[in-house]
Formats: structure tokens, sequence, C-alpha cells
């Protein structure tokens, strides 16, 4: 679509191990637009992260790009050089990773942190770049930003880092944010606070984000679509209301069930049975099948395609039908989900309340 920020199709992704490979990511396609959050959600190893570090060209060790295009801009990400690339981080797509205390350097001033990327890509006067920043401090919600500029990480607390990061990641206004995980080692309050501020600065100006997140709590508040991904494979993309009405997926159907929901009578969390497992040769059938409940004997010999169940609602499960006719109930009973995002529902509605906004 000619309105998308970025469109990912196809994507590849390889690690050499010794002797053999993983496949991480195997065919993954996505896309975000103009003033759209988009969710992406699953387990650890399932995909998230290296889907986006690779389309940003930050893959470490043997890690390489095998397949697939990332359009941006009229650029294809993957076929840019490392200069091409620097050029664009920071100035035209924003990063806020998940572990802030390990992203800012703890020799260097928080203000020269952030004033360090405006200098690279947008500002030609230190005073600029100064006032900017003292700017972005205050909208981030540090106070007394020419105090705070001259302290260091360590006077920071988690949350207050946090924010730090956010003012880097949106310094050059950004239009694309990638948040990687940016709320899990904060607590229910700060992640709250966290994801209101980036939604506000989101409204400012159109800027399309990227969530990645396991907290499905989380990412059905604050995204307007999300894919589910598993194995490193998109196993369903729906906007919001489908996602939350009509889950067809079971790996979906689990995650959803792993969130307590405010409001709501308490239920048992259930873990889906088994673990995911690095793929060591690409899937020739359901990647979940071993861990799926429903799994009949063509879901562990036929990979199912990513097809479409209505408009911009997408799922690759051969029984999708059936999980869509058990309404989630049955499906969630038999399933389970993991006990993951055990805050998501309290995180959620907070949320919900704080930004009722919606672009």
């Amino acid at each position: 679509m000619a309105d998308e920020l970025l469109s990912v199709e196809d994507l590849h992704v390889e690690f050499e191990r010794g002797d053999s490979k993983v496949y991480a990511v195997n065919g993954a396609s996505f896309s975000v637009g103009p003033g759209e959050t988009l969710g992406i959600v699953g387990e650890s190893g399932s995909g998230k992260s290296v889907s986006v570090l690779s389309v940003m060209g930050l893959l470490r060790g043997s890690g390489q790009v095998t397949g697939g295009t990332a359009m941006f801009m009229g650029k294809d990400l993957l076929k840019l050089r490392r200069r091409q690339l620097e050029d664009i981080r920071g100035r035209d797509i924003g990063m806020i990773f998940q572990d802030p205390m390990s992203s800012l350097n703890p020799t260097m001033r928080i203000g020269d942190q952030i004033m360090e990327g405006m200098l690279s890509h947008q500002y030609t006067s230190r005073k600029g770049a100064f006032n900017r920043t003292l700017q972005l401090l205050d909208e981030v919600g540090i106070p007394e930003g020419k105090a705070r500029f001259r302290s260091y990480p360590h006077e920071f607390s988690g949350g207050m880092r946090q924010r730090v990061m956010i003012a880097m990641a949106v310094a050059c206004e950004p239009q694309l944010l990638i948040a990687d995980e940016p709320t899990t080692a904060l607590d229910v309050t700060v992640q709250t606070q966290i994801l209101v501020l980036l939604r506000q600065l989101q409204l400012k100006g159109r800027m399309g984000i990227i969530l990645i997140t396991h907290d499905f709590g989380v990412a059905t508040n604050v995204c307007d679509r999300i894919i589910v991904m598993y194995a490193g494979k998109v196993m369903e993309s729906a906007p919001l209301v489908d996602f939350l009405a009509r889950p067809a997926h079971p790996y979906t159907v689990g995650l959803k069930g792993s969130v307590i929901e405010v409001g709501t009578k308490a239920h048992q969390l259930r873990a889906i049975p088994g673990m995911a497992t690095a793929l060591t040769e690409p899937p020739r059938a359901c990647p979940f099948a071993e861990r799926c409940q429903l799994a009949a004997d063509r879901c562990l010999e036929e990979l199912p395609p990513l097809r479409p169940l209505g408009l911009g609602h997408y799922v690759a499960c051969h029984r999708a039908e059936e999980v869509l006719a058990a309404a989630g109930t049955t499906v969630g009973a038999q399933v389970g989900g993991p006990v993951g995002g055990q805050v998501g529902g309290q995180v959620g509605g907070q949320v919900a309340q704080g930004v009722t906004a919606r672009a």
C-alpha cells in the first residue's frame, strides 16, 4: 500500500551454530503505516526482535538475512550499505531497546547522549541541540531539565532511564519508532506511564510505532493491529477488534487466555504444554502442531499458508474455521495459555483509561 511506512515481505534470517544453522525467521511479512501502532507478539525465541533487528541492520554474530525485502520510504533497507542505514537510524527510524541501562553509556551525561544523535543527523549548532534536549526532557516527563542534563544514567531510576531512551529515540522526530520490549523491566505503574507517553508522542506527529512484546495484555490495549509470531513465522495478523473478538489460531487463543482481565471473574491460567525450540531446518509442517491439542494429521505433515479470513485478518492454521466456530471458549480450555503477561490486563486497563484518543 502506498501509505505504508515500512513494508516487510517474506523475510528469512539464519544463524550459524557450529556445524548447523538456526532458522530464526521463516518468511515473515508485516507492515505499519503513519500514526499506526503495530504489535508483534510471541514467546521468547519466536523471531519478534530478530525480524526488526535484521531490518535495521543490527544483527549480531553469525546472523544473516537470506531473503525478503523491507521497503521504507522507497528504499529496500536490506540492500542498503552500512553508512546508508546509519543515516536512516536515529533520523527517520528511532529505536527503544529493552534494557536502558545496557543501552545507555554509563560514562556519559544523559544530556550529551540525547544531543549526540541530533548533532549527527539534524543540528549543526550545539546550542540548538541543547535547547531541543531540554524540550525533550520536559516532553518525556523528566523535571528540572537543566539540572538533570548533567546527570549520569546510574542516577536515574529504571523508569526515568527509559524516558531518556524515548527522548533519544524521538529527538530527530522520526517517522517510525520501534520499541523492543520497552516496559518489561518496569513495575505496573511505570509501565502505564511509559505506554501513555509513547501514545502522546505519536499523536503529535503521526509517527508509526512497532511495539514488540511478549505481553498480550499490553499489546491488545495500545495497538491498532497485532501479529502473532511463532517459530519465525506469522501465525495470525488482524486489526485489534477482530483479534479480540475472533482469534482464529490456537496459539493466539492460548495467549489471549493468559491475560488477567480487569473487571472479570478470575480464571485459571493454563500453560501451553511443551516449549518452543530453535529450528535447525526450515519448517515443513505447522511449527506449533507438536504443542497444539487440536492438531490433526494434516497439521503434522503440511505447512499451513497465511490465508485471509476477513478484511485485514489472516491466519496460518488448517483448522482456523473450527477455532472460530468454538468461539474461543472450548478451544481456550483445550489449548491453554502461557503463564506470561501476568500484569498485562492491569497495565492495559490503565493505558486504556490514560489514552482516550486514537488516530
